[in-house]
C-alpha cells in the first residue's frame, strides 16, 4: 500500500508533521524529489527539528527511510542533519540513500547564487541551494550519479568536461573564480565516504516491500503551485512536486498507490516570487504572520518572513485536483482563533469575467480575489484531538472549505505537535 503526503498550495502547509504522524504505522518513508530547498518542521518527544533533506520517518526506529533517485541529494547537508538527530538523542535512523540519486555539487550553490544576483531585481526567489543548477545539469546529462562518485577514473574525466563548460560562464558572464579540478575531486571523494554507508538499490528496496503488503508513505516537498509544469510557472521550483512523480522518483508503479493526502492550511502562505491572489499586506499580514506556526511565518530554510493571505479556495482546488487527493488535511486552525471575521477566496475575477477555475500565469497577473466573509470562533483551539469538540462555526469554516476544493476533509490540525489532530470526521 502507498500512501502520498503532498503539498495543495505554495508548500510550508505542514507536510512533515502529518508525514511523522502518519509514519508511526508505516514500514518505509520515501522523499522522491526536491533536496534541501525547503524544510519540514516536526516537533515530537525529541524536539523540534527542521529536516530539509531527510525523510520525516527518522524518528521511528522500525522504518526504513529512503532518499529516492529523483531527489537532489546535498550530501554534506543530509550527514549535518543525522549529527544533528543524534546530537538531540535521535537514535540512528535506517537509512537508504538510491545509488541512482544525483548529486549536488559545490558549484550548483554557486552557480545559484550568481544567477539571482545577475538577475537582481528580476530574481526568481530562489533559496540559493544549487537546486536549479542541478536539475538543469541532470537533464543536460551534465550531473553525477551517487554511484559515480566511486569510480575515480570517470569521476576526474567527468569534472574536467564539466568544468571546462562552467569555467566559460564563471568568466565571461558571471565574473568570478574559476573551478579547480582537483579541488573538485578531492572534495567529492571526501563527500562519497559520508554517503557511502547508506548507498544502496533503493528500487529493489521499494519492490520487495510492497511485495511484503508493506506500508509505503511518500514525503513531497513543497506543493502544486511551484510544479515545474502545473505551478505559476516561472515562479516555480525545478522539479514536479505532484503525488504522480512519486512514481518516477522512487521507483514506485503508479498501480500501487492507494491514498493521496493533500495537506492545506486553514490560511495561505508562500516564500518567493509569483502572483499571490489573497495576499495580506501591512499591520494584518504581520499579525497573522506574527501567530502562524510554531514560531511564526518564517522559512524553515531561509529564515525569510513568509508571505500570507487568506484560504484560496480556487487555488486549493486546483492543487487538489492536480494531486489527485482522495483525501485533505486542513492544518493550523489555531492560529486564526483572534479573528472576528474570516475571509476566504471563493472565485477570481479576470478582465470582468469570475471564475473559480484556476488560470495560467498570464491571466493570474489579473485576478482579483472574490472573497466571503465567515464569522470567526474566537477561541483558542490548540490540541483539541476531537472534531466534535471544536466551536461550531470552526466546524463550519472546515465545511465550507470542503465543499468548494472538492475533497473531504478527514483530519484538522490544531497545532504543532504530533498529537495536536482530529481523526475522526
Amino acid at each position: 500500500m502507498v500512501t502520498a503526503v503532498v503539498g495543495a498550495n505554495w508548500g510550508d502547509e505542514g507536510k512533515g508533521k502529518i508525514t511523522d504522524m502518519l509514519a508511526g504505522q508505516s514500514d518505509m518513508v520515501i522523499r522522491f524529489q526536491g533536496g534541501a530547498n525547503a524544510g519540514h518542521t516536526i516537533i515530537n518527544d525529541f524536539g523540534r527539528f527542521a529536516l530539509h533533506c531527510l525523510p520525516s520517518g527518522v524518528f521511528y526506529p522500525h522504518i526504513t527511510n529512503v532518499i529516492g533517485n529523483g531527489v537532489a541529494l546535498n550530501i554534506r547537508a543530509m550527514a549535518a542533519e543525522l549529527a544533528q538527530l543524534t546530537e538531540q538523542g535521535v537514535p540512528a535512523p535506517k537509512l537508504l540513500i538510491s545509488e541512482r540519486s544525483q548529486v549536488v555539487m559545490p558549484y550548483h550553490v554557486l552557480f545559484d547564487g550568481y544567477e539571482e544576483e545577475r538577475l537582481a531585481g528580476r530574481a526568481f526567489g530562489s533559496t540559493r541551494s544549487g537546486i536549479a543548477p542541478f536539475y538543469s545539469d541532470k537533464f543536460a546529462k551534465l550531473g553525477f550519479q551517487l554511484c559515480e562518485l566511486f569510480d575515480d577514473e570517470l569521476l576526474r574525466e567527468r569534472l574536467i568536461k564539466v568544468c571546462e563548460i562552467k569555467n566559460t560562464l564563471l568568466e565571461h558572464l558571471y565574473h568570478k573564480p574559476l573551478l579547480d579540478v582537483d579541488e573538485l575531486f578531492c572534495e567529492m571523494t571526501a563527500q562519497r565516504e559520508l554517503a557511502a554507508p547508506y548507498m544502496g538499490c533503493s528500487e529493489s528496496a521499494v519492490r520487495e516491500a510492497l511485495a511484503a503488503g508493506g506500508k509505503i508513505l511518500l514525503e513531497g516537498q513543497l506543493g502544486t503551485l511551484k510544479d515545474t509544469d502545473f505551478g505559476i510557472y516561472p515562479y516555480v521550483t525545478s522539479s514536479n512536486t505532484i503525488a504522480g512523480y512519486g512514481a518516477v522518483g522512487a521507483g514506485i508503479p503508479p498501480t500501487a498507490f492507494e491514498e493521496v493526502i493533500a495537506v492545506t492550511k486553514a490560511y495561505s502562505s508562500a516564500v518567493g516570487e509569483g502572483d499571490f491572489v489573497t495576499e495580506l499586506f501591512g499591520d494584518e499580514a504581520e499579525e497573522l504572520r506574527r501567530r502562524g506556526g510554531d514560531k511564526g511565518e518564517y522559512g524553515a530554510t531561509t529564515g525569510r518572513p513568509r508571505r500570507v493571505g487568506w484560504f484560496d479556495c480556487v487555488a486549493t482546488a486546483y492543487g487538489c485536483k492536480l494531486q489527485g487527493a482522495t483525501q485533505a488535511v486542513l492544518t493550523a486552525v489555531d492560529v486564526l482563533g483572534y479573528l472576528d471575521e474570516i475571509k476566504v477566496c471563493v472565485g477570481y475575477e479576470i478582465d470582468g469575467v469570475v471564475t473559480d477555475e484556476f488560470p495560467v500565469t498570464p491571466r493570474l497577473n489579473r485576478a482579483r480575489p472574490v472573497y466571503e466573509t465567515l464569522p470567526g470562533w474566537k477561541s483558542d483551539v490548540r490540541g483539541i484531538t476531537d472534531f466534535s469538540a471544536l466551536p461550531e462555526k470552526l466546524k463550519d469554516y472546515v465545511r465550507f472549505i470542503e465543499e468548494r476544493i472538492k475533497t473531504p476533509i478527514k483530519m484538522v490540525s490544531t497545532g504543532p505537535r504530533r498529537e495536536d489532530i482530529t481523526d475522526n470526521r
